[in-house]
């Protein structure tokens, strides 16, 4: 199955199932409203850039899937905005984080972009998964539907960024591992600084947080930069 074809398959999902049922409410502390106003943020972006240079990349059916996954990422901006909704909150025009996230993306070319979005998508693996826990209806069912996408979105990062340094010489792959690695813990601290009071409120301390994501960061940095060119798809 390509990644078009998973794409596909899953939107259909999502039209078949529909919303959660906004009109039973939600009700969030100020921490997760805060942490998931700058989360939504994030998610709002048009990824016009990232379009651009999987088209300049020559790889027509690549090009297509990226504009799915910017699809399913908006989908997370929409999902969160009604969340908000629910609740009687509003979303945010910008924050400064995600200004400092959007500079680094845009530091470099598509490789580079790759790897700092897989970033977010890793954080993101445990930020809903931590949000899933909750007890609110809303809250848990939100997270949970974003949480299943964002797993195929690191499986779709990992094999695209695992081609891109596919043959770069086994020394140089090494020590970009270990830049990326060092960059991706210090955001996961960042993070989890940013957002304790939101992960507090669902049992999760920052110290577990942190370890979770660069477990993660650490599986994700093996499976880009130790050569391998494919990562197996599932729905």
């Amino acid at each position: 199955m390509t990644w078009t074809e998973l794409f596909s398959d899953r939107a259909r999902h999502r039209a078949e199932v529909g919303d959660p049922d906004w009109h039973r409410g939600s009700t969030l502390p100020p921490s997760i409203v805060a942490s998931l106003q700058r989360f939504q943020v994030g998610e709002s972006g048009d990824g016009a850039r990232l379009i651009g240079l999987a088209d300049a990349a020559g790889d027509p059916e690549y090009a297509q899937a990226v504009r799915m996954f910017v699809a399913e990422e908006n989908n997370h901006a929409r999902l969160l905005a009604e969340l908000l909704s629910a609740a009687g909150e509003t979303t945010l025009a910008g924050h400064w984080s995600d200004q400092v996230f959007v500079w680094c993306r845009r530091a470099l070319g598509l490789r580079c972009e790759l790897l700092v979005l897989s970033v977010a998508e890793l954080i993101a693996l445990e930020y809903y998964g931590a949000l899933a826990t909750s007890p609110d209806h809303l809250l848990h069912e939100v997270s949970a539907r974003i949480l299943d996408d964002e797993v195929h979105h690191v499986r779709f990062q990992e094999e695209r960024s695992a081609a891109g340094f596919a043959d770069t010489p086994p020394r140089l792959r090494g020590m970009a591992g270990a830049v990326w690695l060092a960059f991706a813990a210090v955001v996961a601290v960042v993070v989890a600084l940013d957002h304790g009071g939101a992960l507090r409120a669902v049992g999760r301390s920052r110290g577990r947080f942190i370890r979770s994501c660069v477990h993660l960061m650490s599986d994700f940095r093996t499976g880009v930069f130790a050569g391998r060119r494919e990562v197996a798809l599932t729905k």
